[in-house]
């Protein structure tokens, strides 16, 4: 083996490699740009919320007023806010709330079978067959309500007066400033 011929065929275009290495460390250059602006936008949000929810409602409040209107045709409004949550250790006592005060219907009732591709003549059976079929344990079952459901359940609930489990349902009621500008 000849060493010389050996090594006149490796190279390595140096400039191509400092490339690279530009190139990386602008990329983590532009990550932490990222970061930093993701950081400020949150801040911002935090910020927004909290004219948004407490500054503005609270000093209407004090001024007696749930609306404003300004000269220019804009006007400023209270409306209550409603965020609702179902956290996984709440799922069997929100479950049972819901149906026991005849509003399962917005529980959605999901159930998935898993199959291989030969058994696509089985996929198309009732669910009954396939428990039958290809096994109780293949089959699962998942219960749901859909986030927006729930939030329109929690705001109809409250706003008719009627009492439910807060805590359960995560409910979240805050009241959200909405200012209209003029068109």
């Amino acid at each position: 083996m000849d060493l010389e011929k050996e090594s006149a065929s490796i190279r390595v275009d140096t400039g191509v490699a400092k490339d690279i290495a530009q190139s990386c460390n602008e990329l983590l250059e532009l990550q932490k740009q990222i970061e930093q602006v993701e950081q400020e936008l949150k801040k911002l949000k935090d910020d927004e919320r909290l004219y948004s929810e407490k500054q503005i409602p609270d000093l209407m409040q004090q001024a007696g007023i749930s609306e404003l209107k300004l000269a220019d045709g804009s006007s400023v409004k209270i409306r209550p806010s409603y965020h609702a949550k179902i956290a996984d250790r709440n799922k069997s006592e929100a479950f049972t709330w819901l149906r026991n005060n005849n509003a399962g219907d917005i529980i959605k009732n999901d159930l998935t079978v898993s199959f291989i591709r030969s058994e696509d003549n089985v996929a198309t059976q009732v669910f009954e067959d396939l428990k039958r079929q290809v096994g109780s344990d293949r089959v699962t079952q998942k219960e749901k309500v859909e986030s927006s459901t729930l939030r329109a359940f929690v705001r109809e609930q409250i706003e008719a007066g009627k009492q439910i489990p807060m805590e359960t349902f995560g409910v979240y009621v805050a009241n959200k400033t909405i200012i209209k500008e003029k068109e």
